[in-house]
């Protein structure tokens, strides 16, 4: 071989890498955060499930501190929403298959069943909501009487959420 193409070949190989590194952000079961809740400030780490103190109680959050909801007509380890752009932004599923952390049923987490993997905690798939904007916000809890979050046992905490921003919006874009 030439020199030349010695050179091309090494340089061609090096930005090859270059361009490998710089992808594979995907957008379902990456263990990253999901496409939609990336609008919001607070940072999500899909990779655990755990349990945290709130003024709910105990409830589940994500490896950040973000909050977790469950939508009630959601069949067992299936997805039942059917939920359009806006919808998706407002309450953006939680991708991938977590691992459980502090507090968190290890036997309870799972997936949905067909498409793509959104993460379930007994049996409920998991959700975001864009205006929890901090570890620990809980502005979804009991929208329109059918999104919660939930305790370890992941059963739906129907309580109200202590009132924090008075914006009176429901915001569930369902």
């Amino acid at each position: 071989m030439s020199r030349n193409r010695i050179t091309l070949t090494g340089i061609a190989c090096v930005a090859a890498l270059g361009l490998a590194a710089c992808g594979g952000g995907g957008s379902y079961g990456g263990g990253s955060a999901t496409p939609a809740a990336t609008d919001s400030s607070a940072a999500t780490d899909t990779s655990t499930v755990k349990v945290s103190d709130s003024p709910l109680g105990d409830i589940l959050v994500d490896g950040g501190g973000r909050t977790l909801y469950l939508f009630t007509a959601d069949g067992k380890d299936t997805n039942s929403m059917k939920c359009d752009t806006a919808c998706l932004k407002q309450w953006p599923p939680v991708e991938g298959e977590p691992k459980a952390g502090s507090g968190a049923d290890a036997s309870l987490i799972g997936t949905t069943k067909g498409g793509a993997p959104q993460a379930t905690y007994a049996g409920h798939p998991l959700y975001y909501y864009a205006k929890d904007k901090a570890p620990g916000d809980s502005k979804g809890q009991g929208i329109d009487g059918i999104w919660y979050v939930l305790n370890a046992k992941g059963t739906a905490m129907k309580q109200a959420a202590p009132s924090s921003d008075g914006d009176g919006d429901s915001g569930s874009g369902y």
